[in-house]
């Protein structure tokens, strides 16, 4: 079999793929809670909670957690989205015993100090300045904002300065009260290891009593209306973005939008809007589709940095792009590239044990699943080219975009 899928007494779903041929395992655990999750005053919570909870535990300092698994060459990570935060370990396989045992140890013995608190707040005051000098980073986030406005989809990860102040022991444990339940967990791993070996290691160090559900119900996103802003900006350039919503994790019209975003602005160079405006025309180094997925909506944006005499013309060339999708079926051979594009992508990636472990885990978390790389290949083979189309008329509709524009002084 390519996985398997167990799960823990205590109700944490376990998937594990066994690869013999590896040296180097993987190993992460997911939690369904993100800043989505967050209350008024709880704006970066989730995220500093991420970055609080290697600052001590009941039998380890920070040194120590950090130590751990640097001590052996190992490399212990967390990340914190809109819907989720993870914290996922590297580590030769031998060592497959430490890297569950301190996950285990941070994730459910953390004791946040106090001092460590508030010298935490200060480091994620200056990765806040830091990502205010992108702008490439920063419109991303402020064109969500714009789109959502007030839903908690609308709030940066990283919280404010003023609510970072705010943040005390009891704020990280009323959060993580509330929605660290064990049936809200999802450990996923890929190394050389048996099932037998991951199960009796995962037993023995992830043996929290079980957590009541959550009793928390996520705020759903259902009224959008298009809104448009520009900023002025002293940056070299001028930077855009645009987008629609889109569908949500759960709509099977998203298979078809995943492939359409790639066609449009997807990483490959020969990409619709890279090929048009980047490799033709010469009007920008940067320009790129993109399609966020959330639980219960989807936002399809496109963004595009260039000099300011060049902002309207390739505007103009994107939204003929746009158009030509709305009103043409892609013809058979275009459509069959599309998908041989994207079946080579997703093939590539799952050569990628890390992001092998980190898709696992989202998935089965996500949809209580897991799909085979067939099952994925023929929903790829099974999208039309009028379903394509469909999806274009619903979601490239420039009428119902909404725009954010960072303009150079």
């Amino acid at each position: 079999m390519e996985f398997v899928i167990f799960e823990l007494e205590n109700g944490i779903r376990v998937v594990h793929k066994q690869v013999k041929s590896t040296k180097v395992a993987h190993l992460g655990l997911f939690i369904n809670a993100g800043s989505r999750d967050e209350q008024d005053s709880e704006k970066g919570l989730a995220h500093f909670i991420e970055h609080t909870i290697f600052k001590g535990t009941k039998k380890r300092k920070s040194f120590h957690i950090l130590n751990r698994l640097d001590s052996v060459g190992g490399e212990l990570e967390a990340y914190t989205t809109k819907e989720e935060t993870v914290f996922h370990a590297s580590f030769l396989k031998e060592h497959l015993n430490r890297a569950a045992e301190l996950i285990a140890d941070i994730t459910f013995n953390s004791v946040f100090p106090k001092k460590e608190i508030i010298k935490e707040k200060d480091v994620i005051i200056d990765e806040i300045a830091s990502y205010l000098d992108s702008p490439y980073d920063q419109i991303y986030d402020d064109f969500e904002e714009l789109v959502f406005g007030k839903h908690p989809l609308g709030s940066n990860i990283l919280g404010t300065e003023k609510h970072l102040k705010s943040f005390t022991q009891q704020s990280i444990h009323n959060f993580m009260n509330r929605l660290y339940a064990t049936e809200e967990m999802v450990i996923s791993s890929v190394g050389a290891f048996s099932e037998k070996r991951l199960k009796e290691t995962l037993e023995k160090h992830f043996n929290a009593p079980i957590q009541r559900k959550r009793n928390h119900q996520r705020e759903t996103f259902e009224t959008y209306r298009k809104v448009e802003q520009s900023i002025q900006k002293d940056h070299y350039q001028s930077h855009y973005i645009c987008g629609n919503m889109a569908y949500s994790t759960v709509e099977d019209k998203k298979n078809g939008m995943i492939l359409l975003n790639n066609l449009i602005g997807g990483p490959a160079m020969n990409s619709i809007l890279n090929m048009e405006v980047r490799e033709r025309l010469g009007y920008t180094y940067n320009i790129e589709s993109n399609y966020s997925i959330y639980s219960d909506c989807g936002l399809f944006s496109i963004y595009l940095g260039t000099d300011q005499q060049y902002l309207d013309k390739t505007i103009a060339v994107v939204n003929k792009a746009l158009k030509k999708l709305r009103e043409n079926e892609l013809s058979v051979r275009k459509l069959s590239q599309a998908k041989k594009q994207i079946i080579g992508q997703m093939a590539l990636g799952r050569e990628n044990n890390q992001a092998l472990m980190l898709s696992y885990g989202k998935s089965l978390m996500v949809h209580n699943r897991i799909s085979t790389l067939e099952e994925i290949i023929a929903k790829v083979e099974s999208i039309t080219a009028q379903e394509v189309l469909t999806i274009a008329n619903e979601i490239l509709n420039t009428n119902n975009f909404s725009h954010l524009a960072y303009i150079n002084k």
